[in-house]
């Protein structure tokens, strides 16, 4: 029997929440999309392989990285019976585009746009994003997918697609500001409208001290 790690990994454009696949480069389903992933080594834990694995497709360490599951149905790999460890991690696309490893031919995809994918990674992002609904709902852990100025139109919008839903957008701002975890800049972000909106940094300190702490944000959260 064989152990596995499959990483979730979203990011956040400024305008999609996507999932990074790559194409899978050995068969079965070989040029298939997928997951990244591998088998855990007799010298590693499970958490050494993820955070390997995200290292090697991305170049990033130390990010968010979250234990979801695991995936254990008999015949979910047609090969040899291997259980499923599945991560899920949240890093800006801005800091990523540049450690890119093209070996994997990885690519973006918004999540309302995902191809057909191998055995059961379709289930296992369901899972990340209901999961990552949940998260958001009750601590500040989005911020891990902006940059670091950000606007409050930037924020309201990642959690719209997080939530497939319309915030209301003075009450999204009252609420947001109100945690004192924002910091205001003095320039604004003048593209989308001509009036512009101020930019904002996270309070890291503070984001620290309430990540565990950071209740209600949004009310009656859907997360199936």
């Amino acid at each position: 029997m064989l152990v596995a790690v499959d990483c979730i990994i979203f990011g956040f454009d400024g305008n999609q929440l996507n999932v990074l696949l790559i194409q899978r480069g050995f068969e079965p389903e070989k040029g298939k999309w997928s997951l990244m992933g591998g088998f855990v080594q007799k010298e590693e834990t499970i958490e050494e392989a993820a955070a390997r694995v995200l290292k090697e497709l991305t170049g990033l360490s130390n990010v968010y990285m979250e234990q979801l599951h695991a995936f254990s149905a008999i015949q979910r790999d047609p090969t040899e019976r291997t259980i499923s460890m599945v991560f899920s991690s949240l890093i800006d696309i801005q800091e990523y585009r540049q450690q890119m490893n093209d070996d994997y031919h990885a690519q973006w995809f918004p999540l309302n746009h995902i191809p057909k994918l191998i055995f059961d990674h379709k289930e296992m992002i369901g899972l990340a994003l209901q999961k990552l609904r949940y998260k958001a709902a009750f601590h500040p852990v989005v911020f891990e997918l902006l940059p670091e100025k950000f606007t409050l139109p930037q924020l309201q919008n990642l959690y719209e697609l997080i939530y497939d839903q319309v915030l209301d957008k003075r009450n999204f701002s009252r609420k947001i500001l109100s945690t004192g975890l924002l910091i205001k800049q003095k320039d604004k972000e003048k593209e989308s409208s001509k009036r512009g909106a101020f930019y904002y940094k996270l309070d890291k300190r503070k984001y620290e001290a309430q990540f565990n702490s950071f209740l209600n944000f949004i009310s009656n959260p859907i997360i199936n």
